[in-house]
């Protein structure tokens, strides 16, 4: 699939070269960010819920792309959540920044469950060079957050874990829209968020939390996971082993509540969302994206006649679509 995707890419001229010989010079700049509360924080669950602080970081160039237009940095800042993994505790993201003074509309950039982050990385290109910021945001036991040789992963069978690891990620993103909005560069009140696979749901999830995001665009994703996936039959041991232990589908819909987007979907319904969905989704089921269609107040919705994997070669249409979600008009 990767191979695929980075093809397509390619076509479109989302992969500019990343060779590093070109190097600017290397200089660390930190800063400290005020985050602020923003909208009713009531309508934030409270596992999600900030309170108004500040945090630093640090930034430094990783690399010039003279013949896209476009630079990229490493951006590194702490996590408000302190787990007992250390590299987990500082967020990495890099940055791709549009050639300019702006200011430029911003989006934060999600990866996919197992991929080589080419992907995250290709659609951040390609925004940067329509001049649209872009922040691909490593997530919690993502990339360097991940000790070498470590099992430890953002998804998990250990439930608790994976919910931290959950809660963790949101909690970061809402830093990382506070760093973009004090960005000179960045138009504030412009910023959006995209997600890819596993990375939409948690786009979906953070945005429902965080009214800086104020475009959303879901990719091969949805909402109302027990529904979609309960009676699946490749989740037959699970579930019978749920059964076992005396849990029921409403049960087990309530324990994952708080890390499905469908459960605070309506927080969505003033942003402006895209979804790109695949009508032969055998990983997400497609009625897993109309329930979340549903849900965030039927806005725009894009099926590709499809699978998950297979959506790889519609990646010139839907980054399209993508772009143009992204623009201030």
């Amino acid at each position: 699939m990767t191979r695929t995707i980075s093809v397509c890419l390619l076509a479109i001229g989302c992969s500019a070269s990343v060779a590093e010989g070109d190097k600017p010079p290397a200089k660390v700049e930190k800063g400290t960010v005020k985050f602020r509360v923003l909208g009713d924080p009531k309508a934030v669950p409270e596992r999600y819920r900030l309170e108004a602080h500040t945090f630093d970081y640090e930034l430094d160039a990783k690399y010039e792309l003279p013949n896209a237009n476009l630079d990229v940095y490493r951006v590194r800042f702490p996590s408000p959540v302190v787990t007992e993994c250390v590299p987990n505790n500082t967020v990495h993201a890099e940055y791709y920044r549009p050639r300019g003074k702006g200011p430029f509309p911003a989006v934060v950039v999600l990866d996919i469950t197992a991929g080589d982050q080419a992907l995250s990385r290709g659609i951040a290109t390609h925004l940067a060079q329509n001049q649209i910021a872009a922040l691909f945001v490593q997530m919690a036991y993502y990339g360097p957050r991940r000790p070498a040789g470590s099992d430890l992963r953002l998804l998990s069978t250990d439930v608790r874990q994976t919910m931290a690891a959950i809660r963790q990620t949101v909690l970061d993103i809402r830093r990382a829209s506070a760093w973009l909005e004090a960005r000179p560069e960045i138009d504030g009140k412009h910023i959006g968020i995209l997600g890819t696979s596993l990375g939409s749901f948690m786009g979906a999830l953070t945005a429902e939390m965080e009214p800086r995001f104020s475009r959303v665009a879901v990719l091969l994703g949805g909402g109302g996971l027990v529904d979609a996936f309960y009676d699946d039959p490749r989740g037959g041991d699970v579930r019978r082993l749920w059964e076992a232990l005396g849990g029921t589908k409403a049960s087990l819909a309530k324990a994952i509540a708080p890390v499905d987007p469908i459960t605070c979907a309506a927080n969505l319904k003033d942003r402006k969302v895209l979804m790109i969905c695949a009508k032969r989704d055998e990983i997400v089921p497609p009625k897993a994206g109309e329930a979340l269609w549903e849900a965030c107040g039927k806005q725009k919705i894009v099926w590709y006649d499809c699978t998950h994997y297979g959506a790889a070669l519609y990646m010139v249409p839907a980054l399209g679509h993508v772009v143009k979600h992204f623009r201030v008009e």
